[in-house]
């Protein structure tokens, strides 16, 4: 539409846009009878997409927490003999001399390679005793995946001769009341068991928790060459390597890559096959994310759609009006669509600035607890990633716009002589 001014000049003018903003800055409009539908349909659509970022960020934050703890103590996939496969405890050692060891370079998706060796012991103080699995670990150890976790004191050093520094976790530590700084007996039982059991006295230099009850209630981390002089091993012998990959998502591949670089006498399991358990229960929240989004969206749109039939017949005068002034039923539905479409907005705006403020007060003060015993974790971890937050706005905006197409097709259907006469 053209406008003239000083009838020389003319500027181009969207009208259905210019009608839209101007029912929605009108006085009357706060007071109208449509009011309270309209507050209705964007509350509707602030909490669906609160809800949705919420679920999508709590969801995912668990998975990738449960994965990184899991991959913290375990690596990413395991390399070892056939008869340790369904156990925690080395069985037999592997010689440390292999191709793939330090550097794993015949895969690429391969990040980092180290050594390992367990064994069982039971830690006996004045007062108490537990089952434990004490994990030996060598220079080459990423204790940063384990720093995360540490609560108090500071990671132990076997870069000299062998001492006896270990870390602990805060479970045991509590059961065996026990603090940095202490030293603890553990005895290890020999394979003969009429002999006498292996004695060794460990130093806490740190407490770790990692909120993986699993794993606190059964690990403790030491120099790897306690566990090789009580097997009666060489330095050149180790109970396991723990391979970590650079992308999470390819774990499958990299270890059927990996598998096919190692011995025919070892064997290669992924974390995912160790704890299957674990992972088909993280692929439920996949479900629970997908049925919460849909909910949410349909419920936002229901509540647009009776929005809008609201607006039109509040508006059938003025469509009559605007019909009999020559205006086509596509620019009318243009201007209900236009309103509509500034109702989704103010939606989303309140939605993303509630949602992702929870998201945020929760990665900051942990404000909403988990047992660790269930969740494997101590509080609902967030994952807070720019993308997947707009592709929440984009998907609901275009899914809301797309349905609501269908209720404005009943502007075609109003005639300009009823609608001017309706009241």
């Amino acid at each position: 539409m053209y406008i003239c001014l000083n009838s020389q000049k003319y500027i181009n003018l969207n009208l259905e846009y210019f009608i839209a903003k101007r029912l929605i800055t009108a006085k009357d409009s706060k007071s109208s009878i449509s009011a309270p539908i309209i507050n209705i349909a964007i509350s509707a659509i602030a909490i669906g997409m609160i809800m949705m970022i919420v679920s999508v960020a709590t969801g995912i934050g668990l998975q990738n927490k449960i994965r990184e703890k899991i991959s913290a103590f375990n690596g990413h996939v395991i390399i070892s003999n056939y008869d340790n496969n369904q156990s925690e405890i080395t069985l037999s050692p592997i010689a440390k001399n292999q191709d793939f060891y330090p550097n794993f370079n015949s895969v690429p998706g391969v990040s980092h390679i180290q050594a390992i060796a367990s064994k069982a012991g039971i830690i006996r103080t004045e007062s108490a005793f537990e089952g434990i699995i004490f994990k030996g670990v060598g220079n080459d150890y990423q204790w940063e995946n384990i720093k995360e976790y540490l609560v108090s004191g500071r990671l132990p050093n076997f870069s000299g001769n062998v001492n006896p520094e270990v870390v602990i976790s805060q479970f045991l530590a509590n059961r065996l009341d026990l603090k940095v700084g202490d030293s603890f007996n553990t005895f290890f039982i020999k394979e003969d068991q009429n002999q006498l059991p292996n004695v060794r006295r460990f130093k806490i230099t740190g407490i770790f928790n990692s909120g993986f009850q699993q794993f606190d209630a059964t690990y403790i981390i030491g120099d790897i060459r306690h566990v090789q002089r009580i097997n009666k091993w060489t330095t050149n012998q180790v109970g396991a390597f723990e391979v970590f990959v650079k992308d999470f998502d390819a774990i499958k591949e990299v270890g059927e890559q990996v598998y096919e670089k190692t011995s025919s006498t070892l064997d290669t399991k992924t974390i995912i096959e160790k704890y299957s358990y674990i992972f088909e229960w993280l692929q439920l929240f996949d479900f629970n994310i997908i049925v919460i989004l849909v909910v949410m969206i349909l419920v936002a749109t229901i509540n647009m759609v009776v929005a809008l039939l609201v607006l039109i017949l509040e508006r059938t005068q003025m469509i009559g009006i605007l019909k009999a002034l020559g205006a086509n039923n596509w620019s009318v539905r243009k201007i209900f669509l236009y309103n509509a479409f500034y109702l989704i907005v103010r939606g989303l705006f309140w939605g993303n600035l509630i949602g992702i403020s929870l998201l945020l007060l929760q990665q900051h003060f942990g404000i909403i607890k988990l047992n660790p015993e269930n969740y494997y974790v101590n509080q609902a971890p967030v994952y807070i990633n720019v993308v997947y937050i707009l592709v929440l706005n984009l998907l609901t905006v275009l899914v809301c716009f797309l349905v609501l197409l269908i209720p404005s097709y009943i502007i075609t259907k109003i005639s300009p002589v009823k609608a001017i006469r309706f009241d």
